[in-house]
């Protein structure tokens, strides 16, 4: 007689919310037209021959609504931090005030919204991908143990998977309009 099949539910769950996490992250970096700290979060500086975050050679602060502002620590490091800001593609030019750098947050213009809508849109793809590859995963674990369960076991399983799956498709959804409501706002 075979054991009862059992899906971890709660795996899939935390698998599928990391990719909801995945999502805010890099909702975080996108540029809204307030200046905001977590948009310096993907830089990498190449610090003492690795590559470290931007927040771990200086203390980032958002001194006024369209100003980040940058201590960074060891006065070597100036330029590589600068260098770095430069080459991320944020649209930024920083500013050098001794070891202080300084990003003024200029105005998004209409066509630099409607670019940053579809790169958001882009994330919340690859958000949905991974929430698809976990349902896959669970599919395929159902599938693998149909021997050792009922007809019905096996329909109460796939749509427990599924369910799981559509409540944190519609969440990547609710997070994607709340982010192109927000870059869209003047």
């Amino acid at each position: 007689m075979s054991e009862e099949f059992e899906l971890d539910t709660a795996d899939l769950a935390k698998r599928m919310d990391g990719a909801i996490s995945n999502l805010r992250t890099e909702f975080a970096s996108l540029r809204t037209g307030r200046a905001s700290g977590s948009m310096l979060e993907p830089i990498m500086v190449e610090s003492y021959g690795q590559m470290t975050p931007i927040n771990q050679v200086g203390t980032v602060n958002v001194p006024e609504p369209r100003m980040v502002t940058i201590n960074v620590w060891d006065k070597s490091m100036v330029n590589k931090v600068e260098k770095a800001i430069r080459e991320s593609g944020l649209g930024i030019n920083p500013q050098l005030n001794g070891t202080i750098i300084m990003l003024p947050i200029p105005e998004l213009n209409e066509e630099r919204r409607r670019e940053l809508t579809k790169v958001a849109g882009q994330y919340a793809e690859h958000a949905r991908v991974a929430v698809r590859n976990v349902r896959q995963d669970g599919m395929q674990q159902i599938k693998k143990n149909k021997d050792g369960m009922s007809d019905d076991d096996q329909k109460f399983w796939e749509s427990e998977v599924q369910e799981l799956t559509d409540k944190h498709i519609k969440l990547i959804d609710e997070h994607l309009a709340s982010k192109q409501e927000e870059i869209m706002q003047v």
